[in-house]
């Protein structure tokens, strides 16, 4: 795989609890499919780093989020683990990563913006100890997505995506996984709606446990031909509030409407 310097970011463990996300696939044909386009597949070539640089979300190009790149070096595919090789693509996903390796691969952390929280007091000492906590899980309260573009030469995507759905149904009671020496144990993989938009997608929520701290993460990939879009959101303050959050939409929408 090539991947360029702004890679996707690492695998994140909040208080204890890694939270991946579980796949759903939903597919619909599109007529600018090169997979689904007359010819061999083979002659699908994918997008080059350069052109997935072009192609990728940009700081300015969503409302109400920054965005950068990613600044922590990502684990490579090799140092990833899982309890079972087919819960494998799902290790990935949940590490910041594709599905499957690729041709050329580029990563952006797109972080909400929101605004610090006004408060009477001077400083936090001068809270009460109620007031303390909900103002440090409000500042906590922000989605984080990791999102990666990948792009594969012939069939490379549709079986990846292929790969991703058959792992969220094997592997819906669980699994261990992630970087080596720092691998999480997942109970549960959940399917759920994806917000986005292409020629096919897949959702999930997947739940980890850590010494006994529970949390979700979700995940989105949406197929644009040959190109694969991952999306992977923690929000830290929505897991120790038991909030529910999901995959950022208007992330998804703007960088959906980049690929078109």
């Amino acid at each position: 795989m090539k991947r360029s310097s702004g890679g996707p970011m690492c695998a994140l463990a909040v208080g204890g609890a890694l939270s991946l996300a579980l796949i759903t696939g939903c597919s619909g044909g599109s007529s600018k499919d090169p997979a689904t386009s007359a010819g061999p597949a083979a002659a699908v070539k994918a997008l080059s780093a350069a052109e997935l640089k072009q192609r990728i979300l940009a700081q300015g190009e969503v409302d109400g989020y920054k965005v950068n790149a990613v600044r922590a070096a990502a684990p490579t595919r090799s140092r990833i683990k899982a309890s079972e090789e087919k819960c494998r693509p799902l290790a990935y996903v949940l590490t910041g990563l594709a599905p499957a390796d690729a041709a050329a691969e580029i990563g952006r952390t797109v972080r909400e913006d929101k605004k610090d929280p006004t408060d009477d007091a001077t400083s936090l000492d001068d809270m009460a100890d109620g007031k303390f906590e909900a103002a440090i899980k409000d500042s906590l309260d922000l989605d984080i997505t990791s999102l990666d573009l990948s792009s594969y030469d012939g069939n490379g995507a549709r079986q990846a995506m292929k790969d991703l759905s058959a792992a969220v149904e094997d592997c819906a009671a669980g699994f261990t996984g992630g970087s080596a020496g720092d691998e999480q144990k997942v109970t549960k993989v959940t399917a759920t709606e994806p917000a986005g938009t292409g020629d096919e997608a897949v959702a999930f929520t997947a739940v980890t446990d850590m010494d006994g701290d529970k949390g979700p993460l979700h995940v989105e990939v949406v197929r644009h031909g040959s190109t694969l879009a991952t999306y992977f959101t923690m929000n830290i303050g929505a897991m120790m509030s038991g909030k529910p959050y999901t995959v950022p939409a208007p992330v998804v929408k703007a960088q959906s409407a980049k690929l078109k």
